[in-house]
Parts: structure tokens; sequence; C-alpha cells
């Protein structure tokens, strides 16, 4: 294997490995999202200890991720949006990545293998 494909093997897996990190931490924002629906044992409401809560039939009356915030605002729909507001920031985040550190590399390595 010479020198260039060595560089390649490299700049490969450093994609393959930013890939990887990036996608770990939006399975954890997004499953931690819905654990923290699916529970929903108050740890919202222990965070914000204020707003007004919905009722539901047979959840007790308080959910915490219904807190309203505002008018048609509740901490569960901020929270939802905040998760895909969050994969934009890491798609932008690889993106540029990809845009100034990858493509040079790949570029830089096509001109010396030609």
């Amino acid at each position: 294997m010479d020198k260039h494909e060595q560089r390649l093997h490299a700049v490969a897996a450093r994609r393959w490995k930013i890939a990887f990190i990036l996608s770990a931490i939006m399975l954890v924002a997004y499953y931690g999202f819905i654990l923290l629906v699916a529970a929903d044992v108050g740890v919202i409401q222990n965070l914000l200890k204020a707003g007004t809560a919905i009722p539901a039939a047979g959840l007790g009356d308080q959910i915490t991720l219904g807190i309203r915030l505002g008018d048609g605002l509740s901490v569960g729909i901020l929270l939802g949006a905040m998760v895909i507001v969050f994969a934009w920031v890491l798609t932008t985040i690889y993106v540029n990545w990809a845009n100034k550190v990858y493509d040079r590399e790949i570029e830089d390595l096509s001109h010396l293998a030609r």
C-alpha cells in the first residue's frame, strides 16, 4: 500500500469516525427525548417549578411535559422542536467539516495521484 492510499484510508476512517460520533449524539438526544416522554416522572416539573399542567385521564392531575409555557406551547412541544433544531445543528457541523476538511483532503489526494 503506497503513501497516497494510506492517506486515503486515514481520511475515510476519520470521516466514518465523525459520522459515527455525530450519529451517536443525535440518537442519544432523540431517544432521551422519547424516554422522557414515555417515563414522564416529574423531571421537567422539578427543573421548572412553574407553569400549569394539563390534566389527562388516568395519568393524575399533572403531566410534566404538558406544562404550559404560553398559548399553544408546552414543555414537550418545546423539547421536541429543540430535538429537531439539534439535528439541523449536527448536520451543519458535519457539512461544514466535510466542506472545509474532507473535500480539501480528497482533492489534494486526487491531485497527488495524477
